[in-house]
């Protein structure tokens, strides 16, 4: 087992121009590097199972949980608890980058939450 990095980690874009590496892929613990280019936001949503931990590397966004806005900057980061509805975007000027941590992992875990599920 070697290091691990987005020169070598699985790849997948997603949205308009986003990029995620998988850098761990367990059923027990996920751990994807992405970026966000500015403009961007990901699809709001919530997961039944898996907790996460959004830790940006590069610029800054805003992660909204529950219907409360958080803007993360660079070393800062916010936990989402199993079941909170929550969305990504990058509001600025400037790609974002940032790891998403999952314990379990997040794919297949993931339900559609429309604005209108916001308390």
């Amino acid at each position: 087992m070697g290091a691990v990095g987005t020169h070598n980690a699985g790849h997948c874009r997603w949205g308009r121009g986003c990029d995620g590496w998988h850098l761990l892929a367990g059923d027990d613990l996920g751990v994807i590097e992405e970026r966000m280019p500015p403009g961007t936001a990901e699809q709001r949503h919530r997961h039944a199972h898996a907790r996460q931990f959004f830790c940006l590397l590069e610029g800054e966004a805003v992660l909204e949980l529950e219907g409360a806005p958080h803007r993360l900057r660079h070393g800062e980061g916010l936990h989402v608890p199993p079941g909170a509805a929550h969305q990504m975007r990058n509001d600025s000027g400037a790609d974002a980058r940032f790891l998403v941590v999952s314990a379990p992992k997040s794919h297949g875990d993931r339900i559609a939450a429309p604005l209108e599920d916001a308390p």
